[in-house]
């Protein structure tokens, strides 16, 4: 509109309009490249993972002097698989023999032998039988040797392997190794063909990891950036604490439907990449980026209460969550706890002490009278077949060690028996 406006035929106050609704234009702009320029800072473009953004130069800071330490921290020597003694066997001086001596120091010497690569050859002999002349030769029996009709034995190949997958070394780098360390001149054919043997072998392992994966309960997933042979592309890992399942493709959501497949139904831990969102199960989005981005929001809008309390709150659950399953037994809420570790009176009943135990659960003597077993009880709560009779002459503390019995009761003036009278059961006997 402003455009077919003659500037220099125009009056003032149409100038000055103009001017004031430009000016709000810049005000606008500012305030974005601000906010933009903020997020920049706290990490919030999106750049090609693995790609770290150039750091900033930061003035040189003049270093503080080391606090000392409560206690050294010295390298621990290890186990030595040999030893040699050092000795003098004459005195310089005098020349006289030396024997016996003490260990004066000694000095460690960590180093790696050079091992040649061995190569075997398997000679069979045939052999014939003098009575029915025939031919006998022993089969081959290389089973934990050697991969079926190849010449490298597995050792090497699995070395091959650790080079190429865990090292990440380029074909020519293992072949250079092998040569000078091990002696060993093998093709670059020959080492290829070993990886790709090895990726045949373990087909059906990856297959049952995959399987096990898609069934676990809950499956953390991410990815990132991955050049391979000059070509850009991000590798993807499903993971479960027993469980790693990688592959290398593009960035789109059809990798999270080609590894789950569609009878995947557990919890999906993820970060916020959208590739993840189309999943209809349930989510676990990554607190690293969830109290990052938090912390970034609170960055950007500090006099936001409602943005204050919000975050506090999610704040306060990862706080709940992270004392749940924490790795110390005794961070962990009561309920959590192992069994000794809680409150007594969070224990079972066997475990707690016995003045917090159910009556029938403590021990005979910590129970109440009438809880307890009849020969533990005081005398007058004790059945009346249980109860020592009246005028007993002996130490009533004996009647609880002595066997049960049930006596002939006499009156009070009668005398005791004999020993050649008759009586019905066994006295108790004291010393």
């Amino acid at each position: 509109m402003d455009a077919e406006i003659d500037l220099s035929t125009a009056d003032r106050d149409v100038l000055i309009a103009i001017i004031e609704r430009q000016q709000a234009i810049i005000e606008s702009l500012e305030k974005r490249i601000a906010q933009l320029e903020g997020r920049d800072k706290l990490g919030g473009t999106r750049r090609m993972p693995g790609l770290k953004p150039k750091a900033e130069q930061q003035p040189a800071q003049p270093k503080k002097p080391r606090k000392p330490r409560p206690h050294g921290f010295a390298r621990t020597r290890m186990t030595p698989t040999q030893r040699v003694e050092h000795v003098v066997e004459q005195c310089p001086d005098c020349g006289t023999q030396l024997s016996g001596g003490w260990t004066q120091r000694t000095r460690e010497v960590i180093d790696l032998p050079r091992i040649p690569g061995q190569v075997t050859e398997h000679a069979y002999i045939a052999r014939t039988c003098p009575q029915c002349q025939r031919c006998c030769t022993p089969t081959a029996q290389l089973e934990n040797m050697v991969m079926g009709k190849q010449r490298l034995g597995v050792n090497l190949i699995s070395l091959i392997a650790a080079l190429r997958e865990e090292a990440r070394l380029p074909f020519r780098t293992i072949q250079w190794y092998l040569d000078t360390v091990h002696g060993l001149r093998l093709s670059l054919g020959a080492i290829v063909d070993a990886t790709q043997r090895v990726a045949r072998k373990a087909q059906a392992e990856l297959t049952g990891i995959l399987e096990r994966i898609r069934g676990s309960p809950v499956v953390h997933a991410d990815e990132t950036g991955w050049r391979e042979d000059g070509h850009n592309g991000y590798v993807w890992t499903f993971s479960t604490p027993t469980e790693r399942y990688f592959l290398r493709r593009g960035r789109g959501k059809a990798v999270v439907d080609e590894v789950l497949g569609d009878q995947f139904a557990g919890v999906l831990v993820s970060d916020f990449y959208a590739a993840y969102h189309h999943y209809d199960g349930p989510k676990q989005r990554c607190w690293a980026h969830l109290l990052r981005d938090i912390h970034d929001l609170r960055a950007l809008y500090p006099d936001d209460d409602r943005l204050a309390q919000w975050a506090d709150a999610i704040h306060q659950l990862y706080r709940q969550a992270t004392a749940f399953t924490h790795p110390s037994e005794q961070q962990r809420p009561e309920q959590q706890r192992p069994e000794q570790q809680r409150p007594e009176q969070q224990r079972p009943e066997q475990q707690r002490p016995e003045q917090q135990r159910p009556e029938q659960q403590r021990p005979e003597q910590q129970r109440p009278e009438q809880q307890r077993p009849e020969q533990q009880r005081p005398e007058q709560q004790r059945p009346e077949q249980q109860r020592p009779p009246p005028n007993w002459p002996w130490n009533s503390a004996c009647w609880p060690s002595a066997v049960p019995t049930r006596m002939t009761h006499r009156p009070p003036n009668q005398a005791v028996p004999t020993h050649g009278e008759p009586h019905q059961g066994t006295l108790p006997l004291c010393g």
